[in-house]
């Protein structure tokens, strides 16, 4: 039932996205910021990195954070028996102002029952392609690379 209860909980997340957010960012000192989300979450952004992420820091997790969770919900929707997740990456930004990322490279590291190269190329473009809203909120010509290390293929 647990495996049911879950499943659902990945089909209806899209859908409840909703179509406006909201949030708050307040000045706190120095240019430390904290921000909070419409339903309550803190935290901290920092320009001199000393008391929290800086902002570009926090997109490029986000943007991780997208794409982890599609890649979660298609495998699992491919029955695999996921073990672990974890996603590095890194972004290259334009060396001048504005310092927008020019290129993301990520790397997910995944292990799982029933865990495929098919299977993972299939989520990862489902998410690259057309699912990962964080993704699809950024400049068009930023480019995004993506590969995958299955530990222990079955």
């Amino acid at each position: 039932m647990e495996e049911k209860e879950t499943l659902d909980g990945m089909e209806t997340y899209k859908k409840q996205v909703q179509p406006v957010l909201k949030g708050t960012v307040a000045w706190k000192e120095n240019l430390l910021f904290e921000g909070r989300t419409q339903v309550g979450y803190e935290f901290e952004m920092d320009g001199n990195i000393q008391w929290g992420c800086a902002p570009s820091e926090s997109l490029l997790l986000s943007l991780a954070g997208c794409m982890g969770i599609d890649v979660v919900s298609f495998l699992k929707k491919m029955r695999v028996e996921l073990a672990s997740l974890k996603i590095d990456i890194e972004g290259e930004r334009n060396p001048t102002p504005p310092q927008y990322f020019k290129a993301v490279n990520m790397r997910i590291h995944a292990s799982g029952k029933g865990l495929t190269e098919n299977k993972m190329k299939r989520a990862v473009s489902l998410s690259h392609e057309k699912y990962c809203s964080v993704y699809h909120s950024l400049r068009k010509d930023l480019k995004v690379h993506v590969d995958y290390e299955i530990q222990g293929l079955q």
